[in-house]
């Protein structure tokens, strides 16, 4: 797969399903007049006068998944909420992206954050939540000023506040800024920093669903899955599940990046493979040939040229051996070196490591100071089992998924490209790192 190729097919352009970027194209589409005008705040007006039960039911029904990475099914997860407890319940959208690659989040935030607003106040109230925050990752100040300002408008049109739509229901959403830090995707850590804290993850059990914010039951949703709510309640759980697959229900937003002549969003339906999304972003860059990719972000484990047929939906990917992710897809040529790209997203994670568990604590930073002694050209044959039995110290053992994913392209690189490995150990090629990035390497 290299080189421009002709135009995508009529039978990929159908796969193409905007339903999340509808609006993106459409001038001021971030601002309350133009949303109302293009079905906004219907979605609303209709779930209002449902029970909250018929709607959690409806999310059920439609088969919704969680567009953050776990995919775990979001009614069900709303459905854990205990009613009548006597306890306050808090909706939190998760909006730390922060995966490397994954930027399918702050477009839609920015061109359409009603979309979110109005998913965050139906979801609000099948939950029977009546105080809702958007945590938003602190870098992203456009993406948080757009939201601001849409939640202000909802707050004039009487969308916010006290007795929405004068159904009694009452509800305020905050939009919340974090300082930049990666752990603060993980749900628990984001809630600790919610509450004034260090984010750092939390032992589980207790679960956000009975103990989260504020030790109150909590629903921690991604904005790409709230956001998706206001079509639901619009389209009927029956119309999202005519998109996608029988498990892995309605459109997905993957956001393509690398050697693309088209790196860009496209939001298809679930179980479109690699090879049509690369024909859908104008092919192969000239004189690239694909050789390893990111089916859902630096996270999940590496796929080869061999598996651009699996269809990328949560069951067939996982049946491929990696994750869906986040969607994030990042392509990689012949051009580009395995081992160097393990490297810089290891690096990356030892950074953002919050610290609290030895296992990732100390993993990742040996495991770092492994690939700078073999990309500089002093590594060994036992460094690579090193690796393996670091990662095999790491995995199911750190306090969160962060020391998980950091195993995840180690792990998966050695799988797949070993010779490229060894091919710096044994001196076949270059090194790629100096001497000086070295130091304090052994």
């Amino acid at each position: 797969m290299s080189g421009p190729v002709a135009p995508p097919s009529k039978a990929v352009l159908a796969k193409l399903t905007p339903v999340l970027t509808k609006r993106w194209p459409s001038p001021d589409a971030w601002r309350r007049r133009a949303y109302e005008q293009l079905d906004g705040y219907r979605a609303l007006r209709k779930a209002i006068t449902a029970h909250p039960d018929d709607l959690i039911q409806l999310i059920k029904d439609s088969g919704l998944r969680g567009r953050g990475g776990a995919g775990f099914p979001t009614g069900m997860k709303w459905g854990f909420i205990p009613q009548n407890d006597g306890k306050p319940h808090y909706l939190v959208v998760n909006a730390d992206e922060g995966e490397p690659g994954t930027c399918k989040d702050l477009p839609l935030m920015t061109h359409d954050p009603h979309s979110l607003v109005e998913g965050a106040i139906i979801a609000s109230y099948a939950i029977r939540a009546h105080r809702a925050y958007i945590y938003v990752r602190g870098e992203a100040v456009n993406a948080a000023r757009r939201l601001r300002n849409a939640v202000s408008e909802a707050y004039e049109a009487g969308y916010l506040g006290k007795n929405i739509l004068d159904s009694g229901f009452d509800l305020d959403l905050v939009v919340h800024s974090g300082s930049g830090a990666y752990i603060c995707g993980e749900e628990t850590a984001l809630l600790d920093s919610l509450e004034g804290f260090r984010g750092q993850p939390r032992l589980r059990p207790p679960f956000p669903a009975t103990h989260g914010l504020y030790a109150c039951p909590t629903v921690v949703n991604n904005v790409g899955t709230i956001a998706s709510v206001p079509y639901i309640v619009l389209g009927g759980a029956d119309w999202w599940r005519k998109m996608g697959t029988e498990k892995s229900s309605g459109p997905m937003i993957y956001s393509l990046s690398g050697r693309v002549v088209n790196p860009g969003q496209y939001e298809c339906s679930m179980g479109i493979t690699l090879r049509e999304l690369i024909e859908l972003a104008g092919g192969m860059l000239p004189g690239h040939q694909l050789r390893f990719w990111t089916p859902g972000g630096s996270s999940t484990p590496l796929l080869t040229a061999d598996h651009t047929d699996v269809p990328l939906d949560f069951e067939s990917v996982a049946a491929a051996g990696s994750m869906l992710g986040t969607t994030a897809t990042q392509i990689f040529s012949d051009q580009d070196c395995p081992v160097y790209a393990t490297y810089r997203w290891l690096d990356f994670y030892h950074h953002e490591s919050c610290g609290k568990c030895t296992p990732c604590r100390e993993g990742s930073y040996w495991m770092v100071k492994t690939f700078r002694r073999i990309l500089s050209g002093h590594g060994t044959h036992e460094d690579l089992d090193t690796l393996l039995d670091t990662c095999d110290n790491i995995l199911g053992r750190s306090f969160c998924a962060l020391g998980d994913g950091a195993t995840s392209p180690v792990t998966s690189s050695l799988a797949y490209f070993k010779q490229d490995y060894l091919d710096y150990i044994e001196g076949r090629v270059a090194p790629k790192l100096s001497g000086k990035q070295l130091v304090g390497a052994h």
